[in-house]
């Protein structure tokens, strides 16, 4: 048994949204990595920015050291971190001196901090990829390093303003992203429109629609599968076109050899029990003055005589249908229906409609459906074991699906209330020879069976061209 190709765990979704999908999905993660490469480059931006201001610091505090050593003022304090930082209004920045025997510490001036807004996710992943918060540089005078220069930037201002700087970068990601995925949606919208063409193709196909042809396209692709398919759609319209000319010629061949048979029984067969009736009303005739004893037997072989003559008319009648081209379709099916009614005397009940005009067929089309629904009532009348059955004839116009012309069409319906068929039964010789005579007249057929709620047949079949064209 041949197993379903993997789909990988995905249920059927539309392609349009799976590449949207799937393009939101590669831009979270370009998001995600641009994030971490942007707070990495800003690391090293805001560290840089340190280093400088605390090289210039260190530079204005040792010129403060020279000054301080040439002008010894009482007004004059060191060091001055306010005149040195003034230029460095930085949220968050805080400048500090130390000095190098670490007696005492200052810290003069800082600058204020940002409130928190950036989120605790945010926040926790700035710190993974944060290094040291301070840089140090060394305040030399007269080759000994007499103090340190630390500056320092709050951690909370460096985390708002980078995440102010992500939240720019996101919003135009957003932007960007949501016209990406707009545009794919509609690119392959575009592109996906040619595999209506093809489901409409396949589906035609399904419905024995052989002569459908799928148009070109312009990808490479699609034109592989037109072409594939268009192969495939000739190949089975012609084995199919062959299969009913072989088909036909069958049922010809079997409608003749039912005439040959017919024609035998009736000119050998039935003269035989003729004669075998009339020697047994003779003997009859001797017996009752010569000898009454026989008078019996020559009764029963004159009762089975008659029992033998009724079931082979019956056959003749299955093996040579009424003269549809004297009677009529309708006038032979009734004839069909009220033969069966006088077999069964009553149990079941067999009853006729026929809505339409079927009496001016081809006579090959008419004797077709004749036989058509002959087999089907002897399907019902051996195997339903029904209390009633229908049989329902409609010539009607159907209007294509497409919205083409009209279609003449000839329906068969053949219902019963019996107890179902069994599946056996279902594949029979009887239906078998049914779906070849509905096949051979490009026709379709359908068989329901329900237990104990009985069957239903159903035949359509389109009525040849030259009924089309009368009809027209």
């Amino acid at each position: 048994m041949r197993r379903p190709i993997s789909t990988f765990g995905f249920g059927v979704v539309d392609l349009k949204l799976r590449l949207a999908l799937r393009v939101v999905a590669l831009a979270a993660i370009c998001f995600f990595l641009a994030a971490i490469c942007m707070l990495i480059a800003d690391d090293r931006f805001q560290r840089s920015q340190m280093e400088a201001i605390a090289e210039v610091v260190g530079k204005g505090l040792e010129l403060q050291l020279e000054q301080f050593s040439w002008v010894r003022l009482e007004n004059t304090r060191f060091p001055d971190l306010e005149l040195v930082a003034s230029p460095f209004l930085l949220p968050g920045l805080c400048i500090e001196y130390r000095a190098a025997a670490d007696a005492t510490s200052q810290r003069f001036f800082c600058s204020g901090t940002r409130s928190a807004h950036a989120p605790k996710v945010f926040a926790t992943l700035y710190r993974w990829f944060r290094r040291d918060s301070e840089v140090v540089r060394p305040i030399t005078f007269g080759k000994r390093v007499r103090g340190f220069a630390v500056v320092s930037v709050d951690t909370t201002s460096l985390i708002e303003q980078s995440w102010n700087d992500m939240g720019r970068l996101l919003a135009v990601i957003a932007v960007t992203l949501t016209a990406l995925c707009g545009l794919i949606y509609v690119a392959v919208e575009r592109l996906l429109r040619p595999t209506r063409i093809i489901v409409s193709g396949l589906e035609a196909l399904s419905a024995s629609d052989f002569s459908t042809r799928l148009p070109k396209f312009d990808l490479a692709e699609l034109s592989s599968i037109r072409t594939v398919f268009n192969s495939l759609a000739e190949t089975l319209e012609r084995t199919v076109a062959e299969r009913n000319a072989l088909t036909q010629r069958l049922i010809a061949v079997q409608d003749e050899e039912r005439l040959v048979l017919s024609r035998e029984l009736h000119d050998e067969f039935a003269q035989s029990l003729t004669a075998i009736g009339a020697m047994a009303a003779s003997v009859a005739h001797t017996a009752k003055s010569e000898l009454p004893a026989l008078l019996p037997e020559c009764r029963g072989i004159s009762r089975a005589t008659a029992q033998m003559m009724d079931t082979l008319r019956g056959a003749l009648v299955r093996l040579r249908p009424p003269d549809i081209a004297e009677l009529g379709l309708t006038a032979s099916l009734q004839s069909l229906v009220a033969d069966w009614n006088s077999r069964t005397r009553g149990t079941p009940i067999y009853e006729i409609n026929v809505a339409g005009s079927i009496d001016d067929l081809p006579i090959a089309f008419g004797t077709n459906l004749y036989r058509i629904v002959q087999e089907a009532v002897t399907n019902a009348a051996k195997h339903a074991n029904a209390q009633h059955v229908v049989v329902r004839v409609q010539s009607h116009d159907r209007t294509a699906a497409d919205g083409g012309p009209k279609r003449s069409e000839v329906e068969l319906l053949v219902e019963d209330d019996g107890i179902g068929f069994a599946s056996s039964a279902k594949s029979g010789m009887g239906l078998v020879g049914m779906r070849e005579r509905v096949a051979a007249l490009d026709g379709r057929m359908s068989f329901e069976t329900r237990d104990s709620k009985g069957t239903r047949l159903r035949a359509v079949v389109p009525l040849p061209s030259a009924k089309r064209e009368a009809v027209a």
